[in-house]
């Protein structure tokens, strides 16, 4: 078998695993010797691997052999216990190669046709090969590593069973329960778990940020938010809420004897191989509770701050204001226009060993890497102003305020940029340059204010036009306007939205943030300090170079990355009729 082929691990030369074990303190030299003298026992048979053997004598549990051999082998382990499997990713392997081997399918991605397994042992090489010569040897194969009992009561639960949404739904309506997986446990054998579990598993794999399930007078109807936009994906008898509504309360933690009163949760799973966690919110309604889940991929929530679509002008102008050493940064917007996901962008560029960030958010929605970061609890009394206040004892560098609210908040953000620190934040605001009347209007002082503010990011989030379906058109008059060209220019070609399979017939694939970005130079902060109108604070600002939200939007039509009209949805243009 050619090396190349392989998957890293499988072409890494690991230390012995009884020596890993040692070294890790997991095992002793006499419980090692022990277990080698048992396999030596079984020399006329074949051994039994050393991991198993020491599984059998109760010297190790499964999970610290699995964590262990992913150290050793440079793998990734996973907990099957959290997984949901990808019905595509079962159809490719059949369960008599997954039984012998121990494997089990987790996602197949179409685009590149990549192949993620949860094996027990990484080195089977001889069932790897079989996969691959069934699915074609140009198909990568992603190895993670997990126990192989969980691997079989995973192949028990998922196999023999329907997994898709119509098959599930086809299977409860008719009450037709399939009862193939005998061996299955009896909850998943239900087929309104599977029906929760597929539900999930679609949404994460159309990328929608939030799952909804909305009780009507005689149905259900199920949407996703894509692109910022709701789309309908089912309705459903009402009759199936009830039984659905309990099973989401359950796996997020809430009371599910509580329907009079708005409750929130959380879940955490390992879809399509990697870890996605789903806020759960629920609400009573005329027709019963309405729940709501955001989406919380961790995979795509960190984007670089290179590739957060910023022009190289705004780019620089960006990463000119987080050069200086201190001082308050705020990124303004109305709910889910991005601000979170551009703070975490600017933390993952600034995050290094040699600095202490600290975050105070409103939940944690992205775990990172060497950030502490802490969650609001107000049955605690730890609130916004009261956490900045501790984490100034913590001796941070940076900080993150999830969001300024009130003006303790406010006051207590800009104290930490006055004594050195950087600090980040959001304000829910229209504009970059509106942003100071409201910390004004809120009872921040102009003397605190002046002086302690690096810039402001106002950002909005607008869908990308489908590069395999959109077509271009010259502008008309009304739209160059819009554009706000000059009368006797020559009219641009403009794309618009046409909609295919790729894009689910919408026209647009992905958002792109559109921002203005105002740096508080000398003069503006002299402006502040003498509580200038937001007419004379914008007018300095549009001297020395500032781009509106507008024009920046503008830019990205020309360009041909989104539509006027999608532009219109997003960003007043009326003043330019």
């Amino acid at each position: 078998m050619d090396a190349a082929a392989l998957p890293r691990a499988e072409v890494r030369s690991p230390l012995p695993l009884g020596q890993t074990l040692l070294r890790q303190g997991l095992l002793s030299e006499d419980q090692l010797r022990i277990a080698l003298l048992e396999q030596g026992k079984s020399a006329h048979a074949a051994p039994l691997p050393l991991g198993k053997l020491l599984v059998h004598l109760g010297f190790v549990s499964e999970n610290t052999l699995k964590a262990a051999l992913a150290e050793n082998l440079g793998q990734t382990s996973i907990d099957l216990a959290r997984i949901v499997a990808d019905p595509a990713a079962l159809e490719r392997v059949p369960r008599p190669l997954a039984e012998r081997y121990h494997f089990l399918p987790l996602d197949y991605d179409a685009k590149t046709r990549q192949l993620t397994l949860a094996v027990a042992d990484a080195n089977e090489l001889a069932g790897l090969d079989k996969v691959r010569a069934l699915l074609g040897r140009e198909t990568p194969l992603k190895i993670l590593l997990a126990g192989e009992s969980e691997i079989g009561q995973a192949i028990d639960r998922y196999y023999g069973h329907e997994l898709s949404i119509d098959g599930i739904l086809k299977e409860i309506e008719t009450g037709e329960i399939d009862t193939a997986g005998a061996n299955a446990s009896p909850e998943y054998s239900q087929p309104v778990v599977r029906l929760i579990d597929a539900l999930l598993t679609d949404a994460v794999k159309q990328e929608a940020s939030d799952i909804h399930f909305e009780p009507e007078k005689s149905f259900l109807r199920i949407r996703y938010r894509q692109d910022g936009i709701l789309r309908q994906i089912r309705a459903l008898h009402l009759a199936h809420w009830p039984a659905m509504a309990v099973r989401l309360k359950v796996i997020s933690g809430m009371n599910i004897a509580e329907t009079r009163a708005p409750q929130d949760g959380h879940i955490a799973l390992a879809i399509s191989g990697r870890p996605v966690d789903f806020r759960v919110a629920s609400q009573p309604t005329l027709h019963g509770e309405n729940i709501v889940l955001r989406v919380l991929d961790r995979q795509k929530g960190i984007v670089p701050l290179e590739q957060l679509g910023l022009s190289e002008t705004g780019l620089q102008e960006l990463k000119r204001m987080l050069a200086r050493p201190e001082g308050l940064l705020l990124v303004t917007g109305p709910t889910g226009s991005g601000k979170t996901t551009t703070l975490y962008s600017i933390l993952s560029h600034l995050n290094s060993e040699r600095i202490n960030i600290m975050t105070l958010e409103d939940p944690v929605e992205y775990p990172m890497p060497l950030v502490r970061q802490t969650s609001v609890r107000e049955a605690a009394k730890l609130d916004f102003a009261n956490g900045v206040r501790a984490m100034m004892r913590q001796d941070p560098d940076v900080i993150l305020v999830g969001e300024i609210r009130d003006a303790p908040t406010a006051e207590m953000a800009l104290r930490a940029a006055m004594t050195g620190h950087q600090v980040f934040s959001t304000l829910h605001t229209a504009s970059a340059v509106g942003a100071i009347p409201r910390l004004l209007d809120i009872g921040v002082t102009p003397d605190i204010l002046s002086g302690n503010v690096i810039g402001i990011v106002a950002q909005r989030l607008v869908r990308r036009l489908c590069p395999r379906c959109k077509t271009a058109a010259p502008a008309d008059l009304r739209e160059c306007r819009l554009l706000g060209l000059a009368s006797d220019a020559e009219a641009p070609r403009i794309y618009h939205p046409q909609g295919c399979e790729a894009c689910h017939f919408s026209g647009y694939r992905g958002r792109l943030a559109i921002m203005e970005i105002l740096r508080i130079d000398g003069e503006l902060d002299d402006l502040i300090a003498c509580r200038a109108p937001k007419s004379e604070l914008l007018r300095h600002a549009i001297d020395k170079g500032f781009c509106s939200l507008a024009e920046d939007g503008v830019a990205r039509v020309l360009a041909g990355l989104t539509a006027l009209e999608e532009l219109c949805r997003v960003v007043d243009l009326s003043e330019r009729m």
